[in-house]
């Protein structure tokens, strides 16, 4: 059974830090290009950033430039998402979803494009 399992989510304070990771069962990160998508009550599904399978990383949300960075250890066949100075708006459900191509681009913006998706993981940021 293909899977995706994300980890990591929680209750943070304004201003701190999470690391979530995304890792595999059934088949093997190395393949894919990864990307991690966030769902805030209300709002569309926003792609959040993308790291291809060679390490390239893209950016598809403006606002977490500068706090968000992605990154894959293959040998642990995981990908993490760093987040740093977490605001309230960052508040939402994260998931991790794997594509078949190489690359990241405008075909896996809004993660309609995406193979293979995980359950997500809750983010609150609150005070």
């Amino acid at each position: 059974q293909l899977q995706l399992v994300e980890s990591g989510g929680g209750l943070v304070q304004p201003g701190g830090s999470l690391r979530l990771s995304c890792t595999s069962s059934g088949f093997t990160l190395d393949y894919y290009a990864i990307g991690w998508y966030r769902h805030a009550p209300g709002k569309e599904r926003e792609g959040v950033l993308c790291i291809s399978r060679s390490g390239a990383s893209t950016n598809y949300a403006d606002s977490v430039k500068g706090r968000f960075t992605i990154s894959r250890d293959n040998a642990k066949n995981t990908v993490y998402l760093q987040m740093n100075s977490l605001k309230p708006e960052d508040t939402g459900v994260y998931y991790c979803a794997a594509g078949h191509g190489s690359l990241c681009g405008r075909h896996y913006y809004t993660g309609d494009g995406m193979d293979y998706w995980g359950k997500g993981t809750l983010v609150t940021v609150s005070s």
